[in-house]
């Protein structure tokens, strides 16, 4: 079922249409993908085991962003795969828990430009089932625009892919650094001027932003 979602979605984003994914909803979309043709599946899933050599059978040449990825067998560990930097990151206190956003110039690179725009580069980190994505793992065309370089870790990314584009953000809420499961939504009404929110804020708007062929 994954996998026919993910195909579906890949195909409306090669037709033209844009895709914008956060947490768990990014990393996992190209593990399906990569695995098409692979049983990466627990028995207490499908009733019969993985493929012992699934590592080995992945197809990275049907992912958007990752390459060279490896799946968690394990299937009680609370991970896709090493795309997630979760459980290997450095010990960081959460006030000092920041990555940047990088510069684009509006006249050469409009689209990044307004999927950065922001009134602060310094945006606050925050977790999630997949907070942030392990540098080496990114393909190369793929555009990086916001990362922590000390940890070595990404969190903004942005592609095309056919016809149309995509955008993959890691981390759940801006605004709850945690958010466990079960917890309350955020109140937005108390987060007017979120960072971290108006990132999301772009790509709702961006594909309105889009300019229109002008008829001859």
């Amino acid at each position: 079922m994954k996998l026919f979602v993910a195909l579906t979605i890949k195909a409306y984003v090669g037709n033209g249409g844009f895709l914008f994914a956060m947490c768990s909803g990014t990393d996992s979309f190209d593990v399906a993908l990569a695995a098409q043709n692979t049983d990466i599946c627990a028995a207490i899933y499908d009733g019969d085991p993985a493929d012992p050599d699934m590592n080995s059978k992945l197809d990275y040449t049907q992912t958007l962003a990752f390459q060279n990825f490896k799946i968690i067998e394990d299937p009680l560990e609370y991970e896709f795969s090493d795309i997630d930097v979760t459980p290997y990151r450095k010990k960081i206190p959460q006030n000092q828990d920041y990555f940047t956003l990088f510069e684009f110039s509006a006249k050469w690179d409009p689209i990044p430009t307004m999927l950065c725009q922001n009134h602060t580069k310094m945006i606050k980190g925050f977790m999630g089932q997949t907070t942030a994505f392990n540098k080496k793992l990114i393909k190369p065309a793929v555009l990086i625009m916001g990362e922590n370089s000390s940890l070595n870790e990404v969190r903004y990314i942005h592609g095309s892919f056919g016809k149309g584009t995509w955008t993959f953000y890691g981390g759940h809420d801006p605004e709850d650094y945690h958010h466990y499961v079960g917890d309350k939504p955020t109140d937005l009404d108390l987060h007017p001027n979120s960072p971290g929110y108006r990132l999301i804020l772009n790509n709702v708007l961006f594909p309105a932003a889009k300019k229109k062929k002008h008829k001859t």
